[in-house]
């Protein structure tokens, strides 16, 4: 009487990442499942902001033998280690079973004969994983290629150099001469100190720089 009292209940989980956008084909795919009204638990959350009250709730709720259904996998985390980490809270802490409708490799439920899903939905949780990490790895070193590819054609990155005053020459010598302090050469050119500093190192990175040799 009391397993049938405390029976396994189907819970669902729908997000968004801002608040203009629209949560109701989520829910239409959880409703079809079919996932009751009551038992959908819904996020509106920024990138910035990722506290996800409604999904903690959800935590709060769900016992060992539940099912969670979620349209797509993302909707567990910004990322896929943040997915992977909130699969396996699920899944090992929590033993709950997971229904992605997206993928239906990832379904953790027992089937029929008896073997539950865990294991291949693991095994293409981590797959994913390592094809998002290499991706990621070839973005970062496609940006670096296109940075160096800039520079060598004389692309600058960063903040414009300030243009420097006319008294610039002159407040340097006076300032190598000990006839200023750095404070007060900053203060004769209108700049800040460490706006100072950056013109002297520049400068002596020109002065250090080798001729270019066409000869070579």
């Amino acid at each position: 009487m009391i397993g049938a009292i405390m029976k396994n209940r189907i819970y669902g989980y729908a997000r968004v990442s801002s608040a203009d956008q629209n949560l109701d084909r989520q829910l239409d795919a959880l409703e079809r499942f079919p996932v009751q009204t009551n038992l959908i638990y819904a996020d509106k959350a920024s990138g910035k902001d990722f506290r996800r009250p409604q999904y903690r709730r959800l935590l709060r709720r769900l016992r060992e033998g539940d099912v969670l259904v979620i349209k797509s996998i993302d909707r567990l985390g910004r990322d896929y280690r943040e997915v992977i980490d909130e699969w396996r809270r699920l899944t090992t802490d929590k033993r709950v079973a997971i229904v992605v409708l997206d993928m239906p490799l990832l379904d953790t439920r027992e089937q029929p004969n008896g073997i539950t899903g865990t294991f291949i939905a693991d095994l293409v949780l981590q797959v994913l994983s390592y094809v998002a990490q290499v991706e990621r790895e070839n973005i970062k070193q496609r940006q670096a290629e296109g940075i160096a590819s800039a520079r060598s054609r004389g692309i600058r990155f960063g903040r414009p150099m300030i243009e420097r005053p006319e008294n610039y020459r002159s407040v340097v010598q006076s300032f190598k001469g000990g006839g200023v302090t750095r404070r007060d050469a900053a203060a004769l050119l209108g700049v800040s100190p460490s706006t100072f500093d950056r013109w002297r190192r520049a400068d002596s990175t020109i002065v250090d720089r080798p001729p270019f040799n066409r000869s070579l």
